[in-house]
């Protein structure tokens, strides 16, 4: 697995990351740049997303590095793993090598998660229309979110209710490729290249307020063929803002 420093991922040389001194209180997505969170096709995603897709956006060896992430983060479900994980933007997979006991999956397409083996709990929500999420503060010891993180619009208000909804120490882990849909994907996402997505990822992390160290990896071997795999994770603080 190889490693990119927090500090380097976050350099503000390296890349197109958002800028900004901040996000506002009432609304932390607001100093992004004009037109960095907009989209291409800025339709409702509930009609976008009513289609059925039961594919995976990740080839074999690209899935099985999210597994092996999860596994090496402690998230999966082993005996040691949080009791409750909650998977963000899920679809009918979820990844996981061996499945978390309890497993809450939230995403867009009801038939979709519908089909996913390992989901103990299902949730359709929509986060552009409203990030807020329907739990409970603490409720969950780890979040997931995998191949999906492209697609937020108010991305800082998502962070920071996986922030509220984690129990204090516990994961939130974003993992993503360089596939897509490019009409759904925020104009910021498309403007840069993997390296500087990492750090877009990084700096949700950081505008939210509600987390420690950022780590940042590559999780498929260098300079191979197929689908990169990147992680991005931090562990909510003790207190919260």
């Amino acid at each position: 697995m190889t490693v990119s420093s927090p500090s380097r991922a976050l350099a503000p040389d390296a890349g197109p990351a958002p800028s900004g001194a901040g996000a506002d209180a009432a609304d932390p997505d607001a100093a992004f740049p004009p037109g960095f969170l907009a989209r291409t096709d800025p339709s409702p995603d509930s009609a976008f997303y009513a289609v059925e897709r039961l594919v995976t956006h990740l080839d074999d060896r690209a899935i099985v590095a999210v597994g092996r992430l999860y596994e090496h983060l402690g998230i999966d479900g082993r005996a040691d793993a949080p009791p409750a994980t909650l998977d963000l933007m899920s679809s009918w997979v979820s990844h996981f090598r061996t499945p978390p006991p309890e497993l809450v999956v939230l995403g867009m397409n009801a038939a979709e998660l519908a089909a996913n083996p390992a989901a103990t709990r299902r949730v359709v929500h929509d986060l552009n229309a409203d990030p807020t999420l329907p739990f409970d503060d603490a409720e969950f010891g780890a979040v997931t979110c995998c191949v999906s993180v492209d697609y937020l619009t108010r991305p800082v208000s998502v962070f920071r209710e996986a922030g509220r909804v984690l129990a204090p120490g516990g994961l939130v882990v974003v993992t993503f490729s360089n596939r897509c849909f490019p009409t759904k994907a925020v104009h910021g996402w498309l403007a840069t290249d993997d390296e500087g997505r990492v750090r877009i990822v990084a700096e949700y992390f950081r505008r939210a307020g509600c987390f420690g160290a950022i780590t940042a990896a590559l999780c498929t071997p260098p300079s191979t063929t197929g689908d990169p795999l990147y992680g991005v994770w931090a562990a909510r603080l003790d207190t919260a803002p």
